[in-house]
């Protein structure tokens, strides 16, 4: 005896939109900086604007401001502390979300 129903699968276009992309490259409409519990702070004296803060940070949350020196965009930043760990000048502290 067939004991299970014979059903049409759905077609592609209506399935729900779920764990895919459907445009590339379009991270920057979505802000994820709601999902750490830390944040990265940059000492504006001890930063030597050498950018390698900017070249790791997965997230591209890292940006250049005025006079060569970068600062953090929390929009973006996941507060995985790639920067932290890679800045040589050690300009960059990990703080618990919320404190100054």
């Amino acid at each position: 005896m067939n004991e299970f129903k014979r059903t049409s699968k759905p077609r592609v276009s209506e399935l729900p939109i779920a764990a895919i992309i459907p445009e590339p490259g379009n991270s920057k409409y979505y802000y994820t900086g709601d999902w750490r519990s830390v944040r990265p702070v940059i000492n504006k004296d001890k930063c030597t604007g050498c950018s390698l803060c900017w070249v790791y940070c997965p997230d591209t949350a890292i940006i250049k401001v005025e006079g060569g020196k970068y600062d953090v965009d929390l929009n973006y930043c996941k507060g995985c502390g790639i920067c932290a760990e890679e800045c040589p000048a050690k300009a960059i502290t990990m703080v618990e979300e919320g404190e100054d």
